[in-house]
C-alpha cells in the first residue's frame, strides 16, 4: 500500500502518518463485469470485519471493495463484534482486512488482532462451511493477523515485501508470479486474469496443501523494520523467493483465501496529488475481476 514515488531504501517515518491520512476512497470508481452473479441484494452475506481497529472499512478505504461486490448482488455488512459462533452465523464469507490489536504505535512487538477464542471460533466456522478472506498488509498488519493465519497453516512474515528495483509491482502470467488456478482462470475467458498490480504488502509461507495465486520471485526482498516505514540501508531483510502473497485453501467444508496486500482490492486517492492507488490505478484494470473471482471461489461458484 505504498503510494507511488516513495522509496524503501530511505527512512520513511514521515509517510506513516502524513501519507496514510491522505489515502482517501475514490468514491467515483465503478466496476461491473458482465451479468451479476445474483440479483441485486439477493446474494449471500459478506461480512467485512470492522471490530479490530481495521485500517480498511466499508465506509472508508474499502468503499470500492463493497461497491464491487454489491454490484455483483452480494449483501455487504460491517462486522462490529468479536468473532464468535453467534456473530458469524449469518455470514457466508468473512473478510478481515488490515486488522490491528489497537490504534497505538506501529512498532514491534506486534500483538495479535484476534484472541485465541476468536481464532478457534473462525476455524470451526470455516471447517463447517464458512469462507474466510484474510488480507494482511505490510508490518504491523502481517503480525496482527499471524495467529489467525496460523490457525489454517499460513506462516505470515511481519515485514515489507519490496521489489529490489522499486519498480511497479506487476504480477502476471508472463512473468510467472501470477499462477494459473481456479481464481485466476475464472469461469471463462472474460474472467481470466493475466496481470494485476500490487502496492507494497507482506508475504507468508503457505501450507503444502494450499494453491498459490501470486508468489514472490528473486526480484523481491522482505524488509524487517522495528517500526513501520522506518527503513534504511541497515534494515534487516530476507530474500523473497519461496514466499507467496496470495494463496487459496479448502479447509474442511469451507475455504480460505489469504492475500498479503490490501490496496489492490481498494480504489483510493493517495497523497497531495490524489494519485489513483488500487483498482482505479493504471495497470490495475484486472484487479476488480480478481476480487470477484476470489469471492466467487469462496462462494463455491468456481
Amino acid at each position: 500500500m505504498r503510494p507511488f514515488g516513495s522509496s524503501p531504501i530511505l527512512v520513511c517515518s514521515l509517510l506513516s502518518s502524513a501519507v496514510f491520512a491522505q489515502q482517501v476512497p475514490d468514491s467515483a470508481f465503478m466496476y461491473r463485469a458482465g451479468a451479476p452473479a445474483y440479483a441485486q441484494g439477493k446474494g449471500p452475506v459478506v461480512v467485512l470485519d470492522e471490530a479490530h481497529f481495521n485500517f480498511h472499512t466499508l465506509g472508508g478505504r474499502y468503499y470500492a471493495f463493497g461497491r464491487v461486490l454489491t454490484g455483483d448482488g452480494y449483501v455487504l455488512r460491517p462486522g462490529t463484534e468479536p468473532f464468535t459462533r453467534t456473530s458469524l452465523k449469518d455470514a457466508r464469507i468473512l473478510v478481515m482486512a488490515n486488522a490491528l490489536p489497537d490504534t497505538g504505535e506501529w512498532n514491534l512487538p506486534t500483538a495479535s488482532a484476534v484472541t485465541p477464542d476468536e481464532c478457534t471460533a473462525v476455524k470451526q466456522w470455516v471447517s463447517e462451511g464458512g469462507s474466510l478472506f484474510l488480507i494482511a498488509d505490510h508490518m504491523p498488519f502481517g503480525g496482527a493477523a499471524a495467529d489467525l493465519g496460523a490457525a489454517f497453516g499460513f506462516n505470515w512474515v511481519n515485514g515489507f515485501a519490496f521489489r529490489k528495483d522499486e519498480g511497479r509491482e506487476v504480477f502476471s502470467r508472463k512473468t510467472g508470479n501470477l499462477l494459473p488456478n481456479a481464481v485466476t482462470d475464472g469461469a471463462g475467458p472474460a474472467e481470466r486474469i493475466d496481470s494485476i498490480q500490487l502496492f507494497t504488502g507482506s508475504a507468508f509461507l503457505a501450507p503444502p496443501e494450499a494453491t498459490v495465486i501470486t508468489s514472490l520471485l528473486d526480484d523481491y526482498r522482505i524488509l524487517m523494520p522495528e517500526r513501520a516505514w522506518q527503513i534504511s540501508d541497515t534494515t534487516a531483510y530476507i530474500e523473497g523467493r519461496h514466499f507467496v502473497n496470495g494463496a487459496m485453501l479448502p479447509f474442511g467444508q469451507g475455504r480460505v483465501v489469504c492475500f498479503g496486500e490490501a490496496a489492490l482490492f481498494s480504489a483510493q486517492l493517495a497523497g497531495p496529488q490524489r494519485r489513483p492507488m488500487g483498482m482505479n490505478a493504471p495497470g490495475s484494470e484486472q484487479n476488480p475481476q480478481l476480487l470477484l473471482n476470489v469471492i466467487h471461489w469462496l462462494d463455491h461458484r468456481l
